[in-house]
């Protein structure tokens, strides 16, 4: 077939974490993924990390495959307790009194993990400041089911599912903390996000969030528990830490811009324009 068109390769979560993803998708993944790519006149990341794979994994000639970076919305930005205040006092919170995670629940975002950390963080720190877990259910297993019930019940753990945007705006720029544990993502939005709300950041140092956050933020291994508890209960109270991270989280996300990522991608499919 001759080739055709430009295709955007977000991840390839379906082929590194098949677990993670509905039998139907894994068919068509099978089915249509690697005759897209032969047939693509070029393709699109959204980070050099994923470049590199689809390159080492599929054999495609480097200057096939380009990696546009994502952005983050100007709604995201750091906002006074005075504004956010009556968008959490309805969930029961308080600026700066709480850390958050905005994660669907499945196996490679590692919650289990993060919520076994929590557990063992110091009591008076653990209970002081709850986590608060926002986002879809996902990929929600039995076990990690009772984990958050668990937490739920013992006071330091909030499940807040799927929240609005608007609150969402209000849960990032209120916390105390953004944690990100998930071993593969295409770009990780949600870590630049609560960068570009003015929260302290910590991610797991896999896969493409360090190319992603680079020094703005701290890095943990989501699969030792130890230093995972330690490395919370450190950004948590370590106060120059936390205004570097802050300051440099606000520089790394400005760096990001939607009308950045939109004109390197308008600029790329003029190349091809016929």
């Amino acid at each position: 077939d001759a080739e055709t068109g430009i295709i955007s390769v977000h991840d390839l979560s379906v082929l590194k974490y098949p677990e993670t993803h509905p039998a139907e998708r894994l068919r068509a993944f099978e089915r249509d993924f690697e005759c897209s790519l032969n047939r693509a006149e070029h393709v699109i990341t959204d980070t050099e990390t994923v470049r590199r794979e689809l390159i080492a994994d599929f054999g495609i000639s480097e200057a096939k495959v380009t990696a546009i970076p994502l952005g983050v919305g100007d709604e995201y930005r750091p906002r006074g307790a005075d504004e956010i205040y009556p968008r959490l006092a309805p969930l029961g919170l308080a600026p700066g009194r709480y850390a958050l995670c905005v994660s669907t629940l499945e196996p490679r975002k590692k919650i289990a993990e993060l919520i076994g950390a929590w557990r063992e963080l110091p009591a008076d720190l653990r209970n002081s400041t709850p986590l608060v877990l926002a986002g879809a259910k996902g990929w929600l297993n039995e076990s990690l089911h009772e984990e958050v019930r668990e937490g739920v019940a013992a006071g330091w753990l909030r499940h807040m599912g799927f929240v609005s945007e608007e609150a969402l705006f209000a849960l990032y720029s209120g916390a105390s903390l953004f944690i990100y544990p998930s071993v593969y993502e295409g770009f990780g939005l949600p870590p630049i996000e609560a960068m570009a709300s003015g929260v302290p950041v910590l991610v797991a140092n896999r896969s493409c969030l360090p190319e992603v956050s680079g020094d703005a933020a701290g890095y943990i291994d989501p699969d030792d528990p130890n230093a995972f508890s330690q490395a919370i209960a450190e950004a948590l109270t370590d106060s120059v830490w936390r205004s570097q991270a802050r300051e440099k989280g606000l520089e790394r996300a400005a760096k990001f811009s939607w009308d950045r990522c939109a004109a390197q991608t308008a600029e790329l499919y003029q190349r091809y324009r016929p």
